[in-house]
């Protein structure tokens, strides 16, 4: 069995997106904070105010905190709750993407530049239009880049319909297909969606779209999204039933067909990831709460080798 690594026990880092960048691995974090707000369904604990990055060399190297790179206090239309982000590389410069509440205590996706990995990043003024809920992953295909998102519940993904905020609106009933991610493309200055966004519908192995009473498939959270042997791995969270999922494709915007689970359940509550190739092997970078005895709402970020089976599927890894 693989042994996972903790990266940084010295403080709690969650969400961990990571990408190679300049040779190295670079991972962009949500920062948990003990901020003594009670536990509750909105995810209110979860109070981030900044974000650092951190770098390795190699994936046994020393990781490298390189500070805050980006803060509530900096972003003119910020509210609260620093969630989930993501960052790609385009020309010379780094976009990060992120979630956060808007001062109407509305989820929106912003972006914000750099010249460096480690950043700081220097956010824009407004959030990116017609974006809402959390939990960005960009992805790059020929030239053109996409950006995933969505997380129902303190996600705020069931308020919408077709793209327009619509509460109060309620969570499909359990034989109802499930709520769809969704994805769009980016204009080439990397601030803007060039389209609408879609849905990503999920499937099960007959072809129909996964239903809302399927737990322990169907969507909740933390899309992310890579390429093995030219298939697209959609992998994602079930939430309240604490699995990561994964389904496969043959193009990036599906649809996907579910295929099983990456990660069994670990201690504390939520379950979110990032997926990267390097030096020829894959890792699952993800989080727990044991260091914290269980505190859901400060967790530690952890990474772990992944492998494939000869047909392309994921071996299962047990929550450790």
């Amino acid at each position: 069995m693989k042994t996972p690594r903790y990266l940084f026990p010295s403080d709690y880092m969650a969400d961990p997106s990571a990408h190679v960048f300049e040779d190295k691995i670079f991972i962009y974090p949500s920062h948990d904070w003990e901020s003594g707000i009670a536990e509750n369904d909105n995810g209110d604990h979860f109070n981030m105010r900044d974000y650092h990055v951190f770098s390795m060399e190699d994936t046994e190297a020393e990781v490298v905190d390189h500070g805050v790179a980006l803060s509530v206090k900096d972003i003119a239309w910020a509210g609260r709750q620093l969630w989930d982000s993501d960052v790609a590389y385009r020309n010379g410069m780094y976009y990060m993407y992120f979630s956060l509440k808007d001062q109407n205590d509305i989820f929106r996706l912003g972006v914000a530049i750099s010249d460096k990995p480690e950043g700081p990043f220097v956010p824009q003024e407004n959030p990116m239009k017609g974006s809402y809920s959390i939990d960005p992953c960009a992805f790059e295909e020929n030239g053109e880049y996409f950006l995933y998102f969505g997380g129902i519940w303190g996600g705020q993904l069931q308020f919408y319909r077709d793209n327009k905020l619509t509460p109060p609106c309620e969570l499909p009933r359990f034989h109802e297909p499930a709520l769809c991610p969704k994805i769009a493309k980016l204009k080439d200055n990397m601030l803007e969606f060039a389209e609408e966004p879609q849905d990503i519908l999920l499937l099960d192995e007959h072809g129909n779209l996964l239903r809302q009473g399927d737990t322990e498939r169907r969507f909740f959270e933390a899309s992310w999204v890579h390429k093995y042997n030219d298939q697209y791995y959609f992998s994602y969270s079930t939430g309240d039933t604490h699995l990561l999922c994964y389904a496969t494709g043959d193009n990036p915007y599906g649809p996907f067909t579910y295929q099983g689970v990456i990660l069994t359940p670990v201690v504390g509550w939520t379950t979110h990831h990032s997926i990267l190739e390097f030096k020829g092997k894959w890792y699952l970078f993800y989080h727990d709460a044991l260091p914290s005895g269980g505190k859901t709402w400060l967790r530690s970020m952890k990474m772990i080798e992944l492998e494939y089976d000869e047909k392309g599927a994921i071996k299962t890894i047990e929550g450790q």
